[in-house]
């Protein structure tokens, strides 16, 4: 049997009111009880006239209990329910920020996504934005109580962009600020790499600063690392290594297409060839195997469909933060119990004016109820 609680029971002393009255009202039917007994052993009355025992009397008792429950609604009453609480999920999300981002390859195959309605048929847009439209998904998806992301763009060098951090808020806030272009310029030299080893270096460094300072976290951790796996350098073997060494599976989203295009170069002139990218699929899948994670493709499919499956993968390794109790609001299957019981006592009026009286007070009280609670 559930445990009841009161949320409010400064209430619960109001009971005492259709305590009393409930003892006027036995003394009212003892009374009754007499009359009906002694007009039953008259036997001078021309028509034996069938007189109910209690009469209007089983309304106003109907009403006393219904009074009674609006108290007891008033006094909030609650059940308490345990659940076995799991513990939550910490991405670091790398996200690749060199020159091959800007090539405009991306969503051209979107058909899966374009039947979620994410992006349409044909409707190109460079890795970089689709990236960004790949990690509001993933934010959307969380559930944002124990969950936490942290955010780091690499090229040559990496950059922390966000710690971890449970707010959506500051998440969104800084996508918002990315979604155009990445930080990386054409004109830099360091954005003409793909350093993965020291993205993986820089997300181990934001799990270690947080244990810092939060602390031992019993969420389950993870690298999500987007890019579309040109260019490869640093070792890369390497940052595997440590990953799995930290206990922390890195799966891998890959953006843009086989066919690929060309890398726009602000610096190039006539007498240069340009650079063609394309979505180098093998050794991104290699990189997810190897970190022990799994390959995922945008446009492949939907967006909604990869962040639920990175979640739930992370989510099936976090531990359990144990039993939680949760109270549940009960008052108002306690009004409709009172609500019946009004209904029901007008059933034994048989005076009009009384019966008006007492439906018109039981509705406007329930409903002056239901309006404050």
């Amino acid at each position: 049997m559930p445990k009841v609680t009161f949320g409010e029971p400064q209430y619960l002393p109001l009971l005492v009111i259709p305590g009393l009255l409930l003892l006027l009202w036995l003394r009212q039917a003892w009374q009754r009880r007499g009359d009906v007994t002694a007009l039953r052993r008259r036997r001078t009355l021309p028509v034996r006239e069938r007189i109910p025992f209690l009469g209007d009397l089983l309304a106003w008792l109907c009403l006393l209990a219904a009074l009674a429950l609006t108290l007891v609604a008033l006094a909030r009453p609650q059940t308490a329910t345990a659940i076995i609480r799991t513990a939550g999920v910490d991405f670091v999300v790398l996200q690749d920020g060199s020159a091959s981002m800007h090539v405009a390859d991306a969503g051209a195959q979107a058909a899966g996504a374009a039947a979620a309605g994410e992006v349409r048929r044909g409707q190109a847009t460079n890795r970089w934005r689709r990236s960004m439209r790949f990690l509001r998904m993933l934010g959307e998806s969380l559930r944002w109580e124990d969950d936490r992301v942290a955010l780091a763009l690499f090229a040559h060098i990496a950059t922390p962009q966000v710690r971890l951090t449970k707010d959506p808020n500051t998440y969104f806030f800084f996508l918002d600020h990315l979604e155009d272009s990445s930080p990386f310029r054409l004109e830099d030299d360091a954005s003409w790499d793909t350093n993965i080893e020291r993205g993986i270096y820089w997300g181990l460094r934001l799990f270690e600063k947080d244990e810092e300072l939060q602390g031992q976290s019993a969420n389950a951790k993870a690298f999500i690392l987007i890019s579309d796996g040109q260019a490869w350098s640093g070792e890369v073997a390497k940052s595997m290594q440590l990953a799995q060494a930290a206990g922390i599976p890195v799966h891998v989203v890959g953006v843009g297409t086989t066919a690929g295009g060309i890398i726009p170069d602000p610096r190039r002139d006539a007498t240069q060839a340009a650079i063609r990218s394309v979505l180098d699929r093998s050794s991104l899948a290699a990189i997810a195997t190897a970190g022990g994670g799994r390959y995922f493709e945008m446009d492949r499919e939907t967006d909604r469909a990869i962040a639920s499956t990175i979640i739930d993968l992370t989510r099936r390794r976090a531990g359990g933060r144990g039993v939680q109790e949760t109270a549940e609001d009960r008052y108002r299957e306690v009004l409709v119990a009172a609500a019946v019981l009004v209904v029901l006592g007008a059933l034994f009026l048989r005076d009009q004016a009384a019966l008006v009286l007492q439906i018109a007070a039981g509705t406007a009280v329930l409903v002056l109820l239901t309006r404050i609670l």
